[in-house]
């Protein structure tokens, strides 16, 4: 029994937008184990443009940690992941005494992975997209953009390089409506090159057409249509400068993007991808970013993203995100930021517990956050 402490700088491969150290802790029984995570301290300032107080909210909910285990096991490379932050919403008013939340917890053999993880359409859009501090989602006007399916409870994943730059991965997840027979699918290609990178990626999946209200849409299993959507994705580096681009159309892919018929709403609900007569609509969003290196220690990022609903009559069928953050790297484990951010629809109410809000209007965010 042996362990063997010390230090790597090795990079995570998950992680929503922030690099996050390893600690490898060392082996045992042929199995290495490393631990990482961050401690991030935020005061976010409210600025709702109807409904709501201005408000400072803060927090350090969203401090995570994981662990991880490696092993070999003849030709085949066997690997565990779990993470957990502190988001759950379970404490009582005034409490602030949060619980655990689980958001990752996946099995790696190989070029498989199976598990609660990412779905397939955060890789299609997130490895190619700007820095934000924001923490909803990776962000308004990418197909990945909603926050709350980024993580399906269930995900099989095969990952494949195929050398000079590369890659594809094809995902099946737990299907968002629930009488679905067939996994959603996610069917992505990429390609890197002289520290440029593309992706296309295609998505499907079965949707409840039935028309109802709240989570209980779409609950007559014999009433559904198949959606598709496709999504194309760039990051080019020039020297200190990073440019982001992505674009995305379809049907049924509303409920990742974030946004769709049930304007505001929150949560993966049915009605977001079916309109008032059980027919599928089309959603259409785009990003565009750029992040500038000032100094050695100091970058500047500005973003915007939106959503487009394919609805006649609706009192707001596009929703609109602009980020605009600096970020000082301290140490190389510290960093200070602030970000500021406007929306032009809520989606999720000033009442949601402390720095979750995000109202109609604009936001401004401070942190701090050590990485280890």
């Amino acid at each position: 029994m042996m362990l063997r402490n010390k230090l790597t700088l090795a990079i995570l491969a998950i992680g929503l937008s922030n690099q996050v150290m390893a600690l490898d802790l060392g082996e045992y029984n042929g199995t290495k184990f490393s631990i990482g995570g961050y401690i991030k301290a935020e005061a976010i300032y409210d600025m709702p443009e109807k409904n709501g107080e201005d408000t400072w909210q803060t927090s350090a909910r969203q401090s995570r940690i994981n662990v991880a285990t490696e092993k070999q096991v003849n030709d085949i490379k066997l690997k565990g992941y779990i993470e957990v932050d502190f988001w759950d919403d379970s404490a009582e008013a005034g409490d602030s005494t949060y619980a655990p939340r689980i958001r990752h917890a996946y099995i790696g053999i190989n070029n498989f992975t199976i598990g609660q993880t990412w779905a397939g359409q955060f890789f299609g859009n997130a490895p190619f997209d700007v820095n934000m501090v924001n923490f909803y989602g990776p962000g308004t006007g990418s197909i990945a953009g909603n926050g709350a399916v980024i993580r399906p409870d269930m995900v099989v994943s095969w990952n494949k390089n195929l050398g000079n730059g590369h890659s594809v991965r094809l995902t099946g997840q737990d299907p968002v409506w629930q009488y679905a027979n067939i996994p959603d699918l996610v069917a992505s290609y990429n390609f890197r090159t002289g520290g440029h990178a593309f992706n296309l990626t295609a998505t499907g999946r079965e949707v409840g057409t039935e028309i109802g209200s709240g989570v209980n849409a779409g609950d007559d299993p014999d009433e559904s249509k198949y959606g598709a959507a496709i999504s194309a994705a760039a990051k080019l580096k020039f020297g200190g400068t990073t440019l982001a681009f992505s674009a995305y159309t379809g049907k049924g892919a509303g409920v990742y993007a974030g946004w769709g018929r049930r304007a505001g709403g929150t949560g993966p609900n049915q009605d977001t991808d079916v309109d008032t007569n059980g027919k599928l609509i089309t959603t259409t969003g785009l990003t565009a970013g750029i992040t500038q290196q000032l100094t050695n220690k100091l970058s500047a990022t500005l973003r915007y993203g939106q959503v487009e609903a394919d609805l006649k009559g609706m009192s707001e069928d596009t929703i609109k995100m602009t980020n605009v953050n600096l970020v000082y790297n301290y140490l190389p484990e510290v960093d200070f930021g602030i970000e500021w951010r406007d929306q032009n629809v809520g989606t999720r109410p000033p009442t949601s517990l402390t720095t979750s809000s995000r109202p109609e209007g604009q936001q401004v965010e401070l942190f701090a956050m050590y990485k280890f």
